[in-house]
């Protein structure tokens, strides 16, 4: 019996290793897809001339015609495809039943859209409406995304970490949503509404890098559940 149950549990083991190299392959993309995002647009926008990063938006460096676009559409894409894959590892992590998925993969999904129709050469055009749909998409994935992260730490009362994700979400909605309104500090906002989003993506990849195979979900819920 004991010859008989020793593959049965060195199986088990070499498949809890696979599962624990695929989960920190997968949340190592919630650190390099928001690292490339800006990545791209730092340096796109440092190479283009007359280029300002607080008056412009960052599609305006992938617009069709612009110098060096390969560089930000890569990254709208590297950013897209990572979003996806990481999506599901948080939503295991915080417990949120597929709600994190939906947002996470909503704003790389939406992301691979304005990377596949970039603004045009003259504006104006069928082109930059779709292209304006895909990013007000990816806006709203964004800024949902902390504000479920939020719900799901409330609920397992870490409420320091609820109040991040929280003012996180907040802070995102209202600068996106405010971009159409003003005629100036267009990229500011953008940058702003996008970047801290970018900042909460990342810290949560790293606390679950951290935790490694020790995270469960009951460990994030409360004594008294």
């Amino acid at each position: 019996m004991a010859d008989s149950e020793a593959p049965a549990a060195k199986k088990g083991l070499d498949s809890r290793r696979m599962n624990g190299r695929l989960r920190r392959l997968a949340a190592s993309a919630g650190v390099l897809g928001p690292a490339a995002f800006v990545a791209g647009w730092l340096t796109a926008g440092a190479i283009r001339p007359r280029y300002s990063a607080v008056q412009e938006q960052i599609s305006q460096l992938a617009r069709i015609g612009a110098p060096h676009r390969f560089l930000m559409t890569g990254a709208f894409i590297c950013f897209g495809v990572t979003m996806p894959v990481f999506a599901p590892v948080l939503d295991d992590f915080l417990g949120t039943r597929k709600a994190l998925t939906s947002s996470v993969s909503l704003a790389g999904l939406a992301t691979l859209g304005v990377a596949a129709v970039p603004l045009s050469l003259s504006g104006g055009g069928t082109e930059d409406v779709v292209h304006g749909t895909f990013a007000t998409l990816g806006y709203i994935g964004m800024a949902l995304s902390p504000l479920i992260g939020a719900v799901a730490f409330y609920r397992r009362r870490r409420i320091a970490a609820a109040a991040v994700s929280g003012l996180t979400g907040v802070v995102s909605a209202a600068a996106l949503a405010s971009t159409p309104f003003v005629s100036s500090n267009f990229g500011l906002l953008q940058r702003l509404g996008l970047g801290v989003v970018h900042a909460w993506l990342v810290v949560m990849a790293i606390l679950i890098l951290d935790a490694g195979d020790r995270v469960k979900l009951e460990n994030l819920r409360p004594a008294t559940d």
